[in-house]
């Protein structure tokens, strides 16, 4: 596929998920730390970001480019060339709970029988508060369905999101996972949670940082084209770390949750592209992952997007839509 095509995609991508740029925002300096890997399950992509100065930014996830023309969605693991003998395994008892429910917007958490890391992170809704659960569920209501948008791993900081189906398609699927907060690594990378906290009136989860700082992720809008997150911080975070991460898996092209990387630098009049396995890194204001040819792992898992990296909080804006009430249509903030 040429350059020129290539270019006229991502374009596309970009343009649907509501691109944004202002003279007062800042680069994130974007770390590419990805290894080979011949196992499909493995997490061998890794990008990080930083920049101290940054307080606030945000990520949306964005149907993939070729979504329409697909005829077969693939979503099972492929465990080819896996060995996962060595992993850590932590022995829990096995549960299931709803911990928050309304009409519009509700609450799962999992506890699996095991998990990689150990670590129990506290759960709060208003005055209910849960112990050892492995992930989190956002489940909105949608048209008369009930939709899961966004699940969050308490134990290693892990969040995955999609948008809402479009409606020719009952179900997409996951695909790469970001980390928010102090980036470290313990074998593999993590944020390190001391507490979570979710407001359901502002659609806000509150994350007191183990290592220091506080974080606010809120749902900033959600329709049939992209979901938003809105991340500020506050409070003494290490200065020294990425304050945020992208986390996804590549064999091939044909065997990938994301293949391609673009880029806005600061004070460039374009873009600039690259596979994600030799993208060089450097400073960006903006920057997209994903996917521009279908792939036979995830096939339908979203693209995403950081930024509006800036030190100040972002005005409102007027496009977003995220459902409020039990209503068929998102209504806009």
């Amino acid at each position: 596929m040429s350059r020129t095509i290539w270019g006229l995609l991502a374009a596309g991508l970009l343009a649907a998920a509501i691109p944004y740029a202002s003279a007062a925002e800042l680069a994130a300096r974007v770390d590419n730390d990805s290894e080979p890997v011949l196992c499909a399950e493995k997490d061998n992509v890794s990008l990080t970001f930083a920049n101290p100065a940054v307080k606030h930014f945000r990520i949306q996830a964005v149907h993939p480019v070729y979504l329409g023309m697909l005829d077969t969605d693939r979503w099972a693991a492929d465990w080819t060339s896996c060995d996962m003998t060595g992993d850590p395994v932590h022995v829990a008892e096995p549960r299931r709970v709803t911990f928050y429910e309304a009409p519009d917007l509700w609450l799962v958490g999992y506890t699996y029988p095991s998990f990689w890391r150990p670590n129990d992170v506290p759960v709060r809704v208003g005055n209910r508060v849960e112990h050892g659960l492995h992930l989190i569920q956002v489940w909105v209501r949608y048209k008369e369905r009930a939709e899961e948008v966004l699940v969050l791993y308490p134990p290693d900081g892990y969040w995955r999101a999609r948008p809402i189906p479009p409606g020719d398609m009952r179900w997409t699927a996951y695909g790469s996972s970001f980390l928010v907060g102090p980036v470290k690594d313990e074998g593999r990378p993590v944020v390190a949670l001391k507490d979570i906290a979710f407001d359901p009136a502002t659609r806000t989860f509150t994350l007191a940082f183990a290592d220091g700082g506080e974080g606010k992720v809120r749902l900033a809008a959600l329709d049939e084209e992209h979901l938003a997150l809105d991340v500020s911080f506050s409070g003494a975070l290490p200065q020294e770390r990425p304050f945020a991460a992208l986390r996804s898996m590549y064999v091939m092209e044909a065997n990938a949750d994301t293949a391609r990387v673009a880029w806005r630098a600061p004070g460039a009049k374009g873009w600039d592209e690259s596979p994600v396995m030799t993208f060089p890194g450097g400073e960006a204001t903006e920057l997209w992952t994903g996917r521009v040819v279908p792939s036979r792992h995830n096939t339908s898992a979203p693209d995403l997007i950081f930024g509006r990296f800036s030190d100040v909080p972002p005005k409102p804006d007027k496009r977003d839509t995220a459902p409020r009430e039990a209503t068929s249509t998102p209504l806009a903030q």
